[in-house]
């Protein structure tokens, strides 16, 4: 089984994450991982998210790579040995965020739409999203706004994306307030995945 992890920057994703990690009610052979990961791909999109001049095209392709080589090299091994498997951010995050980064270029009527099906023919989709749900502002103040994703205005369009994935397949997607307390939504998510 494939969970994913997702949300704006500053929902709390990576401490619930964390937090799963040491869960004994979980398998104790699960495999946690990210987007962007820790291979090179993983790096040049670090390198692109630090340089605010990044050109967004390029941007979602080096996304996909990542996403690419971690389906490969991670995500299908783990769940071919039946294995769970629980993503702090996935293919939904790169839907939300580089439909928004692409919503000025000219190319695209949909943007969303577009970046979904580049994906589609070779992704392997979530058997079960935990969205973690907070206002763009609340994000922004969280996260720093330390780069071009982490701005309040930017974040409100992501969230506008991430609205419309979820009314696409509300079977998949689970919401939990992320503005409550942290024990509170980790119960909550704890309780969507056990």
């Amino acid at each position: 089984m494939l969970v994913t992890l997702e949300g704006l920057d500053g929902s709390g994703k990576t401490t619930v994450w964390e937090r799963l990690r040491e869960d004994d009610a979980l398998p104790a052979d699960a495999v946690f991982t990210r987007e962007p990961t820790e291979s090179w791909y993983g790096e040049a999109v670090q390198r692109s998210i630090e340089d605010g001049d990044a050109d967004s095209l390029a941007e979602l392709f080096l996304y996909t790579a990542d996403h690419a080589a971690h389906l490969a090299d991670t995500i299908r091994p783990a769940l071919d040995d039946g294995r769970l498997v629980v993503s702090d951010r996935y293919s939904d995050s790169r839907y939300a965020y580089q439909g928004a980064t692409l919503a000025g270029a000219e190319w695209f009527e949909d943007p969303l739409h577009y970046v979904r099906e580049v994906h589609e023919p070779w992704t392997r989709p979530p058997d079960l999203t935990v969205y973690l749900d907070v206002g763009p502002e609340t994000a922004a103040r969280r996260s720093g706004a330390t780069n071009k994703f982490e701005t309040a205005e930017y974040l409100a369009d992501v969230r506008t994306n991430y609205e419309r994935l979820i009314e696409a397949d509300p079977e998949r997607f689970v919401r939990v307030d992320a503005a409550a307390e942290p024990g509170t939504v980790y119960e909550r998510v704890h309780e969507a995945i056990v």
